[in-house]
């Protein structure tokens, strides 16, 4: 009977979940469900418990979650179909679709999660337009940073501490649609990318594909319908999701970064320092001077740069190892460039050579200035050490990396740059007793002398921030 296999389907995919789970999915089911007023009996006959979309809507709208996703997941659990006639979708949601829905977009595989994907693009289903694919894809987007912002889980960024987070969704919802591959392996752009059809197996590759798909879902329910997000997550996938962030508060900046860009520049860090930035310069709080940028970032661990230039364009690079000044080449194939505007984007190494990133300060023979890919005179990214001018020279691709051109124009203008350690501090770095990198490198600090730095340099030591004055 149809009823028996419903249920042992029903039964496969609540045992996925542990009791405890089982429990908090129930809970939330039954307020929800008390909210739809359909608790209880009626007209003296027991009526099964359902809920509806005004009983989401209140639920969640406006506080966790914006509107348009709270009607997208009711779309989605609506989808799921109990009783293999499509064509009696009803307009409420029972505990066994609810559930399957959970099952499916948290525990399940691309397969399991593509119906449900397809309602949410478009509640018709059947093939899709790319424009229907890049509002669901931004509105998932800004789901997530209003989700996590609204919980308070963005760990010490914020959106006053950090760039316009509106085109930073726009921005990330690009890049993730730049990976959209018809079957026969074209990717449509631009205006034509808008019009063109995609199929439910087009959209399951991608889904496949592209992991920031299933790990915003993921962060969505779990924190937006407030389910299973105070168990410990088996999956993992969000933990890192954001980076902790140490160095900015009460500083009064606002990072060039947004939290779109946080969130995807991070997922391509080596995983063990995926969770923790650490703001070690910025040129607006520590002035525009090479000597100030040297004494903040040298043997300090693995950093991000990132800068913007006088037409808007910001981009940057993740330097794998210290940055020490000498006059060669350092750093190894885990270094790469990105652009955050106007596109998100992350260039890894070609295995062309090995010019990954370059310091030096203060010699005759050798370019003085910070670099990274392509070689001398040439870099995909530099800051010249005659603080304010730079390049980006990629025609039409750096070696290195096969970055385009970075900056808006070729030779560009700072506008302003910081500096981010990520991960944990190395040993290495005067940790122990706090030292000065003025004490630590005594050739930066003769250096520094030479040039006629030294007493302005003494007087700008980084307070000594708390290690946990972020949490």
């Amino acid at each position: 009977k149809m009823g028996n296999a419903e249920s042992n389907a029903y039964q496969n995919h609540l045992s996925r979940f542990l009791p405890e789970e089982q429990s908090d999915i129930d809970g939330v089911f039954d307020t929800l469900s008390g909210l739809s007023g359909s608790s209880g009996a009626k007209n003296g006959k027991a009526t099964k418990k359902t809920v509806t979309l005004a009983a989401l809507q209140a639920a969640y709208t406006r506080e966790p979650l914006p509107e348009q996703m709270t009607v997208r997941l009711y779309n989605g659990m609506k989808s799921i179909d109990l009783t293999g006639k499509s064509s009696g979708l009803s307009e409420q949601i029972a505990k066994e679709q609810f559930v399957i829905f959970m099952s499916n977009l948290l525990k399940g595989n691309a397969d399991e999660k593509i119906t449900i994907v397809m309602r949410m693009i478009s509640k018709t289903g059947g093939p899709v337009k790319g424009k229907q694919i890049q509002e669901f894809t931004e509105d998932l987007i800004m789901s997530v940073v209003h989700v996590l912002s609204y919980r308070k889980e963005l760990k010490g960024w914020n959106l006053e501490n950090t760039g316009d987070s509106a085109s930073g969704v726009k921005a990330l919802a690009s890049q993730l649609l730049s990976e959209l591959k018809l079957s026969d392996g074209t990717k449509p752009v631009g205006p034509q990318l808008m019009e063109t059809n995609f199929d439910q197996s087009v959209i399951e590759d991608w889904v496949y594909r592209v992991p920031q798909i299933s790990v915003f879902l993921s962060v969505v329910i779990r924190q937006g319908l407030h389910v299973l997000h105070s168990l410990p997550d088996q999956t993992k996938d969000i933990v890192n999701l954001v980076p902790g962030c140490k160095g900015i508060k009460g500083r009064g900046l606002v990072s060039l970064f947004d939290i779109p860009s946080i969130i995807y520049i991070n997922s391509h860090l080596p995983a063990e320092l995926q969770h923790k930035w650490r703001l070690l310069f910025s040129s607006r709080l520590h002035g525009e001077s090479f000597s100030q940028l040297c004494g903040h970032i040298v043997n300090k661990g693995p950093c991000i740069v990132i800068l913007k230039d006088l037409d808007g364009y910001i981009f940057g690079g993740f330097a794998s190892h210290s940055w020490e000044a000498k006059p060669q080449f350092q750093g190894d194939n885990r270094c790469f460039l990105f652009s955050v505007f106007p596109s998100l984007a992350v260039y890894t190494y070609t295995g062309y050579n090995d010019h990954y990133m370059y310091l030096n300060h203060g010699q005759q023979t050798m370019p003085n200035g910070l670099g990274m890919g392509g070689q001398h005179g040439y870099f995909g990214l530099w800051i010249d050490s005659d603080y304010g001018k730079g390049h980006s020279k990629a025609k039409p691709r750096c070696t290195t990396y096969n970055s385009p051109q970075l900056s808006a124009k070729e030779d560009f203008t700072l506008d302003a740059m910081e500096v981010w350690a990520v991960g944990d501090l190395p040993e290495s770095a005067g940790t122990k007793g706090k030292k000065s990198i003025l004490d630590v490198d005594p050739e930066a600090q003769a250096l520094l002398e030479m040039a006629g730095k030294s007493r302005q340099s003494e007087g700008l030591r980084e307070p000594i921030e708390d290690e946990d004055d972020d949490d």
